[in-house]
C-alpha cells in the first residue's frame, strides 16, 4: 500500500464496487483536501452515493483503498469503522432521518450523547448550532411539527454538532423547493468554512455544484472529465459536450 499525500484528509485509489453483479464504481480514484468542499456530480445512478459510502467507511470496496488522515479505512474492522463514523464524520441524507420521539435539540445533540457527553453541555452545543442555522426557536418542537426545510437544517446541525473532520452530504437538498434549497446549501457551506470542516457533497444539480471549491464528475460508476467543444465543431446548435473517462 502507498500512503496518500499529506494534504489530503481523504484519499481513494482504484475503487471497484458491484451491486447485485452490476458495477457501481469502476476504478474511481480521488483525493479531498482538508477544509475543502468537494462536489461529486453526475446523473442518478452514476455512483455518487456508493462513492460517499465507501469514503465514509459504510461500504468496503471489492477492490481499492480508502484512507482517512493517512489511516487505511479499508483494512479497519467493523467496530473501528463504526467508531470512526461516530466520532470523526457527519452524514446528511436526502431526507432528514430525525428520531420522531425526540425534540429538535435532542435530535441535534444525539451524536454528542452517544459519545458520552453529559446532557447539559450536549444541549448547549446543540442550541448553538440550531441558532446558527436559524432554527434555534424550534428547539423544543418534535420533527413532525417542522417543515421539510426546517427538518433538513436540524439534520445539518446534527451532522456538525460534534465538530467532525468530514461531513458527507448525499443530495441534501433533493426534496426541497428552490428557495429553501439555496438557503440550506448556503448555510451548510458557510458553517463548514467557518469551522474548517471538509465536505463531500453528492449532487446532480449544477447550482449546488457551483457552491463547491471543486467538482468531480461520475458517469456509470466512472470518473469523467467534461470537454466543451467549440461551437463550430458541434453538429447541433450551441455548445456540445462529451464526457471522457479518466
Amino acid at each position: 500500500m502507498v500512503a496518500p499525500p499529506d494534504n489530503d484528509v481523504l484519499w481513494a485509489r482504484a475503487l471497484h464496487v458491484s451491486h447485485n453483479g452490476s458495477p457501481a464504481l469502476t476504478g474511481v480514484s480521488l483525493g479531498v483536501r482538508e477544509g475543502e468542499i468537494l462536489a461529486v456530480s453526475g446523473p442518478r445512478g452514476a455512483g455518487k452515493t456508493t462513492l460517499l459510502r465507501c469514503l465514509s467507511g459504510q461500504l468496503l470496496p471489492r477492490d481499492g483503498e480508502v484512507w482517512f488522515n493517512s489511516t487505511p479505512v479499508h483494512t479497519m474492522g467493523p467496530l473501528v469503522r463504526e467508531r470512526l463514523r461516530r466520532d470523526r464524520f457527519g452524514w446528511i441524507d436526502p431526507e432528514p432521518a430525525l428520531v420522531p420521539e425526540l425534540n429538535v435539540w435532542e435530535n441535534t445533540a444525539l451524536p454528542l450523547m452517544l459519545r458520552g457527553t453529559a446532557r447539559r453541555p450536549a444541549k448547549t452545543a446543540a442550541q448553538e448550532w440550531l441558532d446558527r442555522l436559524d432554527v434555534g426557536h424550534l428547539a423544543r418542537k418534535r420533527p413532525g411539527a417542522l417543515r421539510m426545510a426546517e427538518r433538513q437544517r436540524v439534520a445539518i446541525a446534527r451532522a456538525l454538532v460534534h465538530a467532525p473532520d468530514v461531513v458527507f452530504a448525499d443530495e441534501p437538498t433533493a426534496t426541497l423547493h428552490r428557495a429553501d434549497r439555496a438557503h440550506v446549501l448556503r448555510t451548510l457551506t458557510a458553517a463548514a468554512r467557518s469551522h474548517a470542516i471538509t465536505v463531500v457533497l453528492a449532487t446532480h444539480d449544477p447550482e449546488v455544484s457551483a457552491l463547491a471549491d471543486r467538482t468531480v464528475s461520475l458517469l456509470d460508476g466512472r470518473r469523467v472529465t467534461t470537454v466543451h467543444l467549440p461551437a463550430g465543431a458541434a453538429e447541433t446548435e450551441g455548445r456540445a459536450e462529451c464526457s471522457l473517462s479518466v
